[in-house]
């Protein structure tokens, strides 16, 4: 009988963490040595938005540099996981009758293999995305994370990739102490998150006008519903990672 795998939401943060050794690469490491090898890995990230919900097909998916401005050695990082075109059909079985889109064209966006390359450095373990629909309230990527748990049984690591705060236009270029809007904003998550608030964390404008500053957009958001719409009333809970720099909080939470 397989083991149910945990569910994980990583905040990822620069994409300078997945070649620099610091203390957040360092803690993806870790997590990949402490978690069951998985099947595969279902990657919701933060980078892949589309109208409607798809999922990668691809045998052999690209690595993606959807960034600019960074080191030729990050532009040449180079992730050869293969694919899971088999994982996806599993995802469109579960998660109809919402129709899901195949997708055999879209490759490893940065949120994915920003962070796996920590988890599984040798790219041997599949790996597939789903996609977040653009159109679609905070509830909806919730119970879509419901829907998805029973993989979870059958060996796939539920993989969210985004950022509890999320704010480049107020980032400090001077790098000074995060703002106070972020620190409450993050820590009212990490409350509600251990608390079990998942229909309060749904509605991300609930906690008020720090929201409006964190999450400007939803997208480095909605990971997050994804994996605690997975976990079972019954399963712990765990978060690290819990800092912000600046604006963006690298918190990230494990379920199970």
């Amino acid at each position: 009988m397989t083991a149910r795998m945990p569910a994980v939401f990583l905040g990822h943060g620069s994409p300078m963490n997945a070649i620099e050794r610091n203390a957040f690469h360092e803690s993806w490491i870790a997590l990949g040595q402490s978690l069951p090898r998985p099947r595969a890995v279902l990657c919701i990230s933060a980078h892949w938005e589309t109208h409607g919900t798809a999922v990668s097909t691809a045998e052999r998916p690209e690595t993606v540099h959807d960034f600019y401005g960074f080191p030729r050695a990050l532009h040449e990082l180079v992730y050869p996981a293969p694919g899971a075109p088999h994982v996806a059909r599993r995802v469109a079985e579960l998660l109809a009758p919402v129709r899901i889109g195949l997708d055999p064209t879209q490759g490893l966006d940065h949120g994915a293999w920003g962070v796996l390359v920590g988890l599984y450095p040798q790219a041997d373990v599949p790996v597939l995305q789903l996609s977040l629909d653009h159109d679609a309230p905070g509830e909806a990527h919730y119970a879509l994370g419901q829907r998805l748990a029973p993989l979870r049984e059958e060996g796939v690591l539920l993989l969210g990739s985004g950022n509890i705060v999320h704010n480049l236009r107020l980032r400090d270029p001077r790098g000074g102490p995060p703002p106070d809007w972020a620190v409450r904003f993050d820590a009212a998550v990490r409350d509600a998150v251990l608390a079990g608030e998942h229909r309060r964390l749904a509605r991300v404008d609930g906690f008020g006008h720090d929201a409006a500053l964190a999450v400007p957009t939803p997208e480095h958001y909605w990971p997050l519903l994804y994996v605690l719409g997975a976990r079972h009333a019954d399963e712990p809970v765990a978060l690290f990672n819990d800092a912000v720099l600046g604006s963006i909080s690298m918190t990230s939470v494990r379920v199970g």
